[in-house]
């Protein structure tokens, strides 16, 4: 498959989820991910990005629930062997090149800076060990930590974490936002909260927002998406406080505003393919910084360079 088929096909089948969330529960795709966990290789590699969410919903609408992927060989390799008949998930694997042409990005955006090398993206077939006889250890062993989610020390991690990020953080009243203006988080309480794991969940979406400061990650959308840019900015902080999440070992929860954003959100979807590659980036780039800045330990992967 070529790679601009792969993003059309993971675009649509993303408008697709988000209107059938908007019409029931509205839980949103994404939330596949922060529920589940960050998926993984067989060779213990986390997938990124765009990959991290599709690979999320592919395995949800499948009941898969191991979150481990991997290529026909690499299954080989681990002594297990794809079933026949199995039919592969695409992925995009990004590689650096010298040429230019229409496959060849950097996230996404039209605004790759001088001396950085561009990124060419190729799709590639993976499994999921549901797929595979021999893997059945792989997955007892990742519905054992999906059971561990949310417990009293992921709660407390989630705390050490956050306040780590050293953000001025305000709480009080009924909303959740992040003021540009003077730079601060306001959240309500957490006795508000139905779940410490919601108000964990909460500020790390207001905290995606935080990075976007001029100070930190500078993250302007103005030039990407016009008229559009507040909505891709809120998709942002929703990807990137799933990613969060799902490797925080939380459940995120669905925001009651989300319907002021959904008809931006599937504009922005509709009109450009690409525009996932995009705010996919940006949101593991936030998280990337922010596991940075906290001095958590981070694995690169193969399975899709960051941008």
């Amino acid at each position: 498959m070529h790679a601009n088929d792969l993003f059309a096909t993971i675009t649509a089948q993303l408008i697709d989820d988000i209107e059938t969330g908007a019409a029931g529960t509205w839980r949103m795709p994404w939330h596949h991910l922060a529920d589940a966990g960050t998926p993984t290789s067989i060779d213990h590699r986390p997938y990124r990005g765009m990959n991290a969410v599709w690979l999320a919903m592919v395995a949800a609408a499948h009941d898969w629930t191991s979150g481990t992927f991997g290529t026909y060989r690499a299954w080989q390799r681990h002594g297990a062997q794809v079933r026949r008949g199995e039919r592969a998930t695409q992925v995009v694997l990004w590689k650096p090149t010298n040429t230019t042409g229409a496959d060849s990005e950097t996230d996404g955006s039209d605004d790759t800076p001088a001396g950085r090398p561009r990124l060419i993206a190729r799709a590639y077939a993976v499994f999921a060990a549901e797929q595979c006889d021999g893997a059945d250890e792989i997955i007892t062993r990742r519905n054992q930590q999906r059971t561990e989610r949310d417990t009293p020390a992921r709660i407390d991690a989630a705390e050490q974490y956050l306040a780590a990020v050293a953000a001025t953080v305000i709480e009080g009243g009924n909303r959740a936002y992040y003021r540009p203006a003077t730079d601060s988080i306001h959240l309500p309480t957490l006795a508000q909260f139905d779940t410490a794991a919601h108000y964990y969940a909460t500020r790390a979406h207001e905290t995606i927002h935080w990075t976007g400061h001029a100070d930190r990650l500078n993250r302007d959308l103005t030039g990407r998406f016009g008229d559009d840019a507040y909505a891709a900015e809120e998709l942002v902080a929703e990807l990137g406080a799933a990613m969060w999440c799902a490797q925080t070992g939380l459940t995120t929860i669905t925001r009651a505003d989300h319907a002021a954003y959904l008809a931006g959100w599937l504009r922005i979807l509709r009109s450009d393919a690409r525009a996932l590659v995009t705010v996919a980036s940006r949101a593991q780039a936030a998280v990337d910084w922010l596991n940075t800045h906290t001095g958590q330990t981070t694995t690169e992967t193969v399975e899709e360079v960051a941008a």
